[in-house]
């Protein structure tokens, strides 16, 4: 994570800006290189001279099970550790990038859309200091996000978990570290219209499954840290789950990649659910052994197998789990329903999987204390620790998913944390506001105004089209007139 204030804030240049503002969508690789066998074997010679070590996130069971989570808790605690480390999201889906979604598809982040910096965390911070007069503002952790989409440096639009990765990671990436179903497609098939193919057949094997480990390969040596140091650990996350018929070639892919790089380079942690109906009260493992056994099936065997739960995972449970999984009991690992996300990464640690790492993969790991986790720690223990609560009224046009409006979820929590106050944030329907509610459904609309006027300052993203924007003017003029804190577009 980015200490130093507002100077760490994410922010686009004005070019970006620019191509942003004019809807370009269009995708071309940073790299010429083709796909060929010889550059493919070019890759791997390089990779296997800098012992590149690789990381494989899979899931189980259900979608949006922490994955994103548990790939950044696992490139922080290694990160820890005095290791330079990277990190790719696969997403099997056939758009070539999460740019054009809409909110309600894949939790689009519309207040991303646009350019998001530093300036708008600075514009918090001082929304703040309006409803929370007097407050002191210590030096803090500048964290941005912005959802689905995550705006990158470069104007790559792409999925939400890299915004996990820069901000956990500390590190910098490109929208070439976001690969889709649709930029690989996309690119083998323009090479076959060029011919580069020689009258070949062109098949889903080898020439995706080949171009899907050329690209891991090449993408897994591009620098990330601000010293411009090569990675040596490359962390892969595979959205989707284990059996989706999308994510099916790379899955394969990476069943040939574990053979070209070697065991010791490659690793799989398999993520899995591990339900707790309220009816029996008894942790089920099912569920998590048929996930596996179709990961083993694909040719895929899972070093570690993560189980998300909501209590911890009882000791029988575990050994239930190690005996049809095919691992040993220290390679179940437990990550049950913590206070926040930033108490995963010291979970892990706890369970001795820096420990298995640097067994398996045999990683020069640092031995010596490490001061980045007991920052984490600190960090976690404050947050635990917050007593003083101020609320915040969202009104938007899309407060179904909370991660449409991630960016500034994500700028007020952390300034809130860096003012020593923890967020209560009411989400409100713009059209809830408007008059029309009124006769239609007056309890919606009646609900939506006491929530308004019972918060302590009120923020109005932007959005697009005419649906909810009287309900955005309603708000905006009743915090005029009340002279309540406001942020927002008017």
């Amino acid at each position: 994570m980015r200490p130093g204030g507002l100077t760490g804030g994410r922010g686009l240049s004005a070019g970006v800006g620019q191509e942003l503002a004019s809807g370009r969508r269009g995708w071309k690789p940073d790299s010429d290189k083709s796909l060929s066998l010889s550059h493919l074997e070019d890759v791997a010679g390089k990779v296997s001279k800098s012992k590149m070590k690789y990381i494989l996130v899979t899931g189980g069971v259900i979608s949006g099970i922490g994955k994103g989570i548990i790939a950044s808790s696992v490139g922080t605690i290694l990160k820890s550790c005095g290791l330079h480390v990277t990190s790719i999201k696969i997403d099997p889906y056939i758009n070539i990038d999460a740019g054009t979604f809409s909110p309600y598809e894949h939790e689009v982040d519309f207040s991303a859309s646009h350019q998001v910096s530093a300036d708008f965390f600075l514009e918090c911070l001082y929304f703040w200091i309006q409803v929370l007069p007097g407050i002191h503002l210590p030096r803090m952790f500048s964290l941005f996000t912005a959802g689905e989409v995550f705006v990158l440096d470069d104007g790559g639009e792409v999925d939400l978990d890299l915004g996990n990765y820069e901000r956990f990671l500390d590190i910098r990436l490109t929208k070439d570290n976001n690969l889709t179903t649709g930029k690989i497609y996309q690119y083998v098939i323009n090479k076959e219209r060029k011919g580069d193919y020689l009258g070949k057949t062109v098949q889903v094997v080898p020439h995706i499954t080949d171009a899907i480990q050329e690209w891991v390969m090449r993408q897994a040596l591009i620098p990330v840290d601000e010293d411009g140091l090569e990675p040596q650990v490359c962390v892969i996350e595979l959205g989707g789950t284990v059996g989706d018929i999308e994510s099916m070639p790379f899955i394969e892919a990476f069943r040939q990649f574990q053979f070209k790089v070697k065991r010791e380079n490659f690793c799989n942690i398999h993520v899995s659910l591990v339900p707790q109906p309220s009816s029996t009260g008894e942790q089920k493992t099912k569920p998590t052994q048929n996930s596996v056994r179709e990961l083993r099936g694909l040719g895929l065997s899972p070093d570690l197998v993560v189980c998300r739960c909501s209590n911890p995972l009882d000791t029988a449970v575990k050994e239930k789990i190690s005996m049809f999984c095919h691992v040993e009991p220290e390679q179940v690992i437990c990550v049950h329903d913590v206070s926040s996300i930033y108490r995963v990464p010291l979970l892990l640690e706890e369970q001795g999987v820096v420990d298995y790492f640097l067994r398996r993969l045999d990683l020069p790991i640092e031995r010596q204390s490490r001061k980045m986790l007991m920052k984490w720690k600190e960090m976690a223990d404050r947050y635990d620790r917050l007593l003083e609560t101020c609320s915040i009224a969202l009104v938007g046009k899309y407060t179904k998913f909370s991660d449409s409006y991630a960016s500034v979820i994500k700028a007020l929590e952390h300034s809130a944390l860096a003012i020593n106050h923890k967020l209560e944030i009411k989400y409100i329907d713009s059209t809830d506001l408007e008059p029309s509610t009124l006769q239609e459904e007056p309890v919606r609309y009646h609900e939506a105004w006491q929530k308004l006027c019972s918060a302590n300052g009120v923020l109005v993203p932007g959005g697009f089209g005419v649906r909810g924007t009287e309900g955005k003017i309603q708000a905006i003029a009743w915090a005029r007139k009340q002279k309540k804190p406001f942020l927002g577009k008017e």
